[in-house]
């Protein structure tokens, strides 16, 4: 690509309407972007986020979501707007549940996430944007993080412990 990468800019919005099919062309459509755009170290990371964002906006909202996302300079900022206005829970850690560690996983993986409401719901839009960012570079600095569980062999046999560790990255 031609484009310094510390001035580059561009930004994609997908609709996703509220199927649980989308989410599986979202994260295609984030990985031909990302591809088309020179960013293959952010594939496994940008993907893994957006997909716990729109699943989140799928399980906990009843309407369309979209995913936006945006390079300026140095950073790719993953964003995902949904209909419910309610802010984003982490759930606590429960070896006894399949999901509920997605928030979790985007405050691990990203180097920074928020989020803000939208509209005051008298035009009828109301809802919320949660977003996240990475760092567009080359891996340097980047580190890599694990969660791990120990402890908690089933109902009232002790509690969870987590724990999480980091490595740098070469």
């Amino acid at each position: 690509m031609d484009a310094d990468a510390s001035t580059e800019r561009w930004a994609y919005t997908l609709y996703v309407p509220h199927d649980a099919r989308a989410i599986g062309i979202a994260r295609s459509t984030l990985h031909a972007v990302l591809v088309r755009n020179d960013l293959p170290q952010l594939l496994d990371t940008a993907v893994l986020l957006a997909s716990e964002l729109l699943t989140n906006a799928y399980l906990y909202s009843a309407g369309p979501a979209s995913l936006r996302l945006r390079r300026t300079g140095g950073t790719l900022r993953l964003g995902v707007w949904d209909t419910d206005p309610q802010p984003p829970r982490a759930a606590a850690p429960d070896n006894e549940r399949e999901g509920g560690r997605g928030l979790l996983l985007v405050t691990v993986y990203a180097d920074k996430w928020g989020w803000f409401p939208l509209g005051d719901g008298l035009s009828g839009a109301r809802g919320k944007y949660t977003w996240c960012e990475l760092s567009t570079g080359t891996g340097a600095g980047r580190v890599l993080w694990g969660i791990s569980a120990s402890g908690g062999g089933g109902a009232g046999a002790g509690p969870v412990s987590w724990r999480i560790t980091a490595t740098q990255w070469p």
